[in-house]
């Protein structure tokens, strides 16, 4: 999938004196059903997490408290996205390798997912990636 398919996604915020809430319903705020959540906290800084592609799995990622980079790379363009708000996220589609980095101290990262784990849905080295997504938009040409 182009990197392009990969989004900023604007969540629901209800303002209130007492404090705000947001909320994510499958299907509905993001392009998935959610299958699985889980979070990243007390990364240590200068450390990154990621550094791979998911074959079908999409995802959600929010910055639930503090601040972090994503970078996207789709095998031919490359995108960069900071989250720093827990009222909206990034959708990221299947076939994109990201990388995330530049943690605020005390950050923690939320990612909603399409599936639930699977070894077998990521690719964990970026030369395969590249080979791979190459031939899928050959084989999904005009």
């Amino acid at each position: 999938m182009p990197i392009s398919d990969c989004k900023i996604i604007q969540l629901p915020k209800i303002a209130d004196p007492r404090g705000n809430l947001t909320f994510i319903e499958g299907g509905r705020h993001v392009p998935f059903e959610i299958q699985r959540v889980y979070y990243l906290y007390d990364v240590p800084g200068g450390s990154e997490r990621g550094g791979h592609a998911h074959r079908d799995l999409h995802q959600f990622i929010i910055a639930m408290s503090g601040s972090f980079d994503i970078a996207l790379d789709d095998g031919v363009e490359k995108k960069r996205f900071h989250l720093a708000r827990s009222y909206y996220g990034l959708y990221v589609c299947p076939m994109i390798w990201r990388e995330l980095d530049n943690f605020s101290s005390g950050s923690v990262c939320m990612v909603l997912a399409s599936n639930r784990y699977s070894e077998a849905d990521y690719i964990r080295d970026h030369a395969e990636f590249v080979r791979v997504a190459g031939e899928q938009a050959r084989n999904s040409g005009p």
